[in-house]
């Protein structure tokens, strides 16, 4: 580190620093004591001097660190800045940063916002099934909206029997059966068909996954699956599945010589 005996062109103390970057001395003197940024020069009195090359360096590391990186992480990310193409890379990776952090606070605001039209929607306080609705903003389920259509009794079934992975996995499953029935109703596709009844099959056996064969929650399913007038995309998508299910699953009840909906009527 080289020594002035006074402050040459060029130089600002700590002090300068500070305010220009709007942080604090203290902070500055705690990156040189942890190796982070260190001051070019030093006065014969002591005085620690930096550069305006360290203040770009300085950005870097205020820019980390607000993007919620911790100084270690920092360390390994800072890059040198002795040419122009080590400026470039520097300001091109604090862009990819800040743009990852845009992305996250974009969905973070997404998800309050449709968090909010859910809870208007409810009427009721129900902080149980506001955290479910979190949860599965979070997991960005597009299905999300139908938490606010179960009862309790149905949401504490849920917590019971899915953790996050498996409630994922079984999501994934019955909109991937959903999206096929969708392309069998285009395909004008028989409901007494064999491709058609092979799906139903597989359809019908979610639906045991989810209710583990409780044959009583099939009324309240049917309630919840009623959709009048679909408000989004999902939803009319399951309007079309619905509709084409009711007759494909009478033909493999028939088939079967069973109908589990009279029996729990019964």
């Amino acid at each position: 580190m080289a020594k002035y005996r006074a402050i040459p062109d060029g130089y600002m103390t700590v002090g300068e620093v500070a305010k220009k970057m709007g942080t604090t001395v203290r902070t500055l003197q705690y990156y040189d004591k942890e190796g982070l940024l260190c001051p070019s020069a030093e006065s014969e009195g002591g005085r620690r001097l930096y550069t305006d090359k360290d203040l770009v360096m300085l950005h870097q590391i205020v820019c980390l660190k607000s993007l919620g990186f911790t100084l270690d992480d920092i360390k390994q990310r800072l890059i040198s800045l002795e040419t122009p193409t080590d400026v470039a890379n520097a300001l091109t990776e604090q862009a990819d940063d800040i743009r990852g952090k845009i992305e996250q606070l974009t969905t973070s605001l997404t998800a309050i916002e449709q968090l909010k039209v859910e809870v208007l929607q409810m009427q009721t306080v129900n902080f149980k099934k506001y955290a479910d609705i979190i949860v599965n903003l979070q997991m960005k389920n597009d299905s999300y909206y139908l938490i606010k259509r179960f009862d309790d009794d149905t949401l504490d079934h849920i917590r019971n029997h899915f953790d996050r992975e498996s409630g994922l996995d079984f999501m994934d499953r019955f909109n991937r059966l959903s999206d096929e029935i969708v392309q069998l109703q285009k395909e004008n596709a028989l409901p007494e068909s064999e491709k058609c009844q092979r799906v139903v099959k597989e359809y019908w056996g979610l639906i045991m996954e989810f209710t583990d064969g409780d044959m009583s929650m099939l009324p309240k399913l049917m309630e919840i699956g009623n959709i009048d007038t679909a408000a989004n995309a999902w939803e009319e998508r399951q309007k079309i599945v619905n509709d084409y299910l009711e007759p494909a699953l009478q033909a493999y009840f028939s088939k079967l010589g069973i109908n589990p909906f009279e029996e729990v009527e019964g």
